[in-house]
């Protein structure tokens, strides 16, 4: 509480119980602390708030005025941090978001137009970037990650999962050897996103148990869309989430390879600075989004 609005809380406290004494016990303070931010009100506004005498205290003509105007003050700001408390404020205000660029434009940008519509005091700033940006050095008020579901360092709400398909397209495999186990990758080429933590390593889990090889790339590239596109035009091997993947997988422009073997399942976390007092407009963006993700297509 700021010195005036205790000076505030003070007087009134003094007004209400009829002494010093009497509301020292209230406010927490020694009776001398009391008529101490008494004195200091007075002397900041100029007036004399209470006449004092041995026997009992009483309201001056602007002590009056001034008691009134100090009990609306205080109620409000009771009010006010009550509806905040209780999540009774309309979220507003601009939400900085950070997003990986592929799900943000398949996934994300359908959902926008409802939920501005929804919560029209929201004003969203939105950052498409597979790189992993830092929140609080950046500014961001939240953003979306896929990552890896034992990740115990994000903070935040698990809203889906992925998992991520080896796949490449029937012209592709036609024109090449077939493949019989995760080993028989080294002799591809494979179409390689510059994001992956392992790298040129390739890890799957298949009947014999967990399996690891070293692809080689022709490709390399920081945007799953692009290494997408050449896949399907027959340019190499792919391993990337099902999110991006699984119309091509419907429609038979890609074919999934070796599907005994299970690539890595990631999560699709809302991830946030801190978990103390969440703002209402990012609670607001959670809430909406884990409803959006409830069923996700590409788990079919």
């Amino acid at each position: 509480m700021t010195d005036r609005a205790l000076e505030m809380q003070v007087f009134c406290t003094v007004v209400d119980k009829g002494s010093f004494i009497a509301a020292a016990e209230p406010l927490d303070m020694s009776k001398a602390a009391v008529s101490r931010h008494v004195n200091a009100l007075e002397a900041r506004l100029g007036v004399r708030l209470l006449q004092r005498t041995t026997r009992r205290l009483s309201l001056t003509e602007a002590g009056r005025g001034f008691y009134q105007q100090a009990r609306e003050v205080l109620g409000l700001m009771d009010a006010a941090e009550s509806a905040v408390a209780s999540g009774a404020v309309e979220p507003s205000g601009v939400l900085r978001l950070s997003a990986p660029l592929s799900f943000g434009i398949q996934h994300l940008a359908p959902l926008w137009a409802d939920f501005l519509r929804a919560h029209p005091r929201i004003e969203l700033d939105i950052s498409l970037n597979d790189r992993v940006v830092d929140l609080v050095e950046e500014g961001f008020d939240m953003a979306v990650r896929i990552a890896r579901l034992q990740d115990s360092s994000l903070i935040g709400r698990r809203l889906a999962s992925t998992r991520m398909r080896l796949c490449a397209a029937p012209s592709y495999l036609a024109r090449h050897p077939p493949l019989a186990t995760p080993a028989d990758l080294a002799a591809h080429p494979v179409i390689a996103y510059s994001h992956f933590a392992t790298r040129n390593e390739w890890r799957f889990t298949g009947p014999e148990g967990e399996v690891s090889v070293q692809t080689h790339s022709t490709v390399r590239c920081n945007n799953g869309d692009t290494c997408r596109a050449i896949a399907i035009g027959g340019g190499g091997i792919l391993l990337q989430p099902s999110f991006m993947l699984y119309q091509d997988l419907r429609h038979g422009d890609l074919v999934e390879i070796l599907p005994a073997y299970r690539s890595v399942e990631l999560g699709i976390y809302a991830v946030y600075p801190s978990r103390k007092h969440l703002p209402p407009k990012v609670r607001a963006l959670i809430g909406y989004l884990a409803e959006c993700f409830v069923d996700v297509a590409w788990d079919d």
